[in-house]
C-alpha cells in the first residue's frame, strides 16, 4: 500500500478516547512505541523529553493520590505553565466552547452540571480506566520553544500507538497534579511536568469516543503567497 495513503490514515484515524477498555497493553509494546517516537525532530536535536510510564498499583496509587487532591481543593489547583490565556479571545473561545458544549451533551453532562464536570474531571485524574498512564516531563531551564519540539514528540507517539491498534489521550491537566506526582514519582524540581497521557484499548461503545469534530478548512487557516 501507497506510504501516503497509510500515514495519511493513521493521522485523520487519531482521535482523543475518554475511556478505555480492561485490557492489558504488554509493556513491550509501549517501550516499542516509545523507540519509534524518539525519532520527533528537535531544536538541534536537544531531545526535551522525559517519561515516566505507571502501570498495575503504581498507577492506582497515583490516580487516587490525584483524586484525592483534587477532592480536597478543585479551584485551587495550578499549573506548571498556563494553559490558555486568562481571557480567551475569538475566535478560539468559541471554538473551546463549541467543543465543550459537544463533550458534555456526548458524556450526558450539562455545563452547569458542577458535580458531573467534576465526576468527568476525576475520570481524567484516573487516565480514563487506561492500563497505561504516561507522564512528561522537561528540564524547566528550557524555554517555550521546546514546547514545539515536545508536540512532534506527543503525536509521534499518538501515531505510533494507532498504527498499533492502541488509543490515547493527551492530558495536558496532569500538570495541575505536579505536587502529586513530584512526590509518588520522585520527580525533582528541576523538572516540569507537562502532560500525562492515558493509552490503552478505547471502549467505542462510548459516545465520547465517537465525537467528530469540525476541522478547519484550509482557506480557514492557510495564505499563499505567490509573488
Amino acid at each position: 500500500m501507497d506510504a501516503a495513503v497509510v500515514i495519511d490514515a493513521l493521522i485523520r484515524g487519531r482521535q482523543t478516547k475518554r475511556g478505555f477498555l480492561d485490557q492489558a497493553v504488554p509493556l513491550d509494546t509501549v517501550r516499542e512505541i516509545l523507540s519509534v517516537a524518539k525519532y520527533a525532530p528537535s531544536s538541534s536535536n536537544t531531545q526535551p523529553w522525559r517519561c515516566y510510564i505507571v502501570v498495575g498499583k503504581a498507577r492506582d496509587r497515583i490516580a487516587d493520590a490525584a483524586v484525592e487532591a483534587y477532592r480536597a481543593d478543585p479551584e485551587n489547583l495550578v499549573p506548571e505553565y498556563p494553559f490558555f490565556p486568562e481571557r480567551l479571545h475569538e475566535p478560539y473561545a468559541e471554538r473551546f466552547n463549541a467543543f465543550r458544549g459537544q463533550l458534555g451533551d456526548a458524556q450526558g453532562v450539562h455545563r452547569s452540571d458542577k458535580v458531573g464536570r467534576r465526576r468527568d474531571v476525576e475520570r481524567q485524574f484516573r487516565f480514563f480506566d487506561a492500563p497505561i498512564g504516561i507522564i512528561f516531563t522537561m528540564d524547566r531551564r528550557l524555554e517555550r520553544a521546546s514546547f514545539i519540539c515536545y508536540g512532534c514528540f506527543l503525536q509521534n507517539i499518538m501515531l505510533a500507538a494507532r498504527a498499533r491498534g492502541l488509543d490515547t489521550c493527551p492530558q495536558q491537566i496532569w500538570s495541575l497534579q505536579f505536587p502529586v506526582l513530584r512526590e509518588h514519582l520522585g520527580i525533582p524540581e528541576t523538572e516540569m511536568v507537562i502532560a500525562g497521557m492515558s493509552l490503552g484499548y478505547a471502549d467505542d461503545s462510548l459516545p465520547e469516543n465517537n465525537m467528530q469534530l469540525r476541522k478547519l478548512e484550509l482557506e480557514e487557516f492557510v495564505s499563499v503567497v505567490e509573488a
